[in-house]
């Protein structure tokens, strides 16, 4: 699915974000939401080499996986008017083009609004059909790749840590074991290395 076919005739989006969007989407947006999708499970399986890597070393930054007995949190942002086309412009080059991801609709369920029928939203994933995908590995593995590696927009190990502070502050009461165990074991790693110096 293109980003166009899905604002034919739109005045208003919601766009779902489970990784760095959660702490910085760079883009002009009314308001947001802490809330999750179903079906998906968030994986550091998809490799950087922009962003947080480079070809030689790729960073590890997440993708969602189908799985229908989870669920992902994250943030829903909601653009109107002329800044939906400009957000899907930024987004397109952002995760699409230096990404390798694909858009999908997906129900957003916002936090404490149990009562309320979930909003349709953007979701960018990266597939394993991407030259990018690394696919699964261990949470020691992961956690020493994202230790050592950095590209244009700084350390990956801070954007592992990024998300998992958004998960603690904003939801606290999730327990993301994947997230959780890569962060305990990249921090090993780079005391580890800090120590080495």
């Amino acid at each position: 699915m293109k980003p166009q076919d899905v604002i034919a005739g739109k005045t208003s989006l919601w766009i779902f974000g489970y990784g760095s969007l959660v702490w910085k989407p760079d883009f002009k947006y009314k308001r947001s939401q802490v809330g999750y999708i179903q079906g998906y499970k968030r994986r550091f399986w998809h490799g950087d080499n922009f962003h947080r890597g480079n070809d030689e070393l790729p960073g590890r930054v997440v993708t969602l996986i189908e799985d229908d007995d989870a669920s992902t949190w994250g943030v829903a942002f909601e653009v109107t008017g002329s800044e939906v086309e400009e957000s899907l412009k930024y987004l397109n080059v952002r995760e699409t083009v230096c990404g390798g991801y694909v858009t999908k609709m997906v129900d957003f369920f916002p936090e404490g609004e149990e009562q309320q029928p979930p909003v349709q939203a953007l979701v960018y994933i990266a597939t394993t059909e991407n030259a990018l995908y690394l696919g699964p590995a261990s949470s020691e593995a992961i956690g020493v790749q994202i230790a050592v590696c950095r590209g244009k927009t700084g350390h990956n190990l801070e954007y592992l840590l990024r998300l998992a502070e958004f998960m603690r502050s904003s939801c606290p009461h999730v327990e993301d074991h994947h997230l959780f165990s890569i962060e305990a074991a990249a921090l090993s790693v780079a005391s580890y290395l800090i120590a080495a110096q």
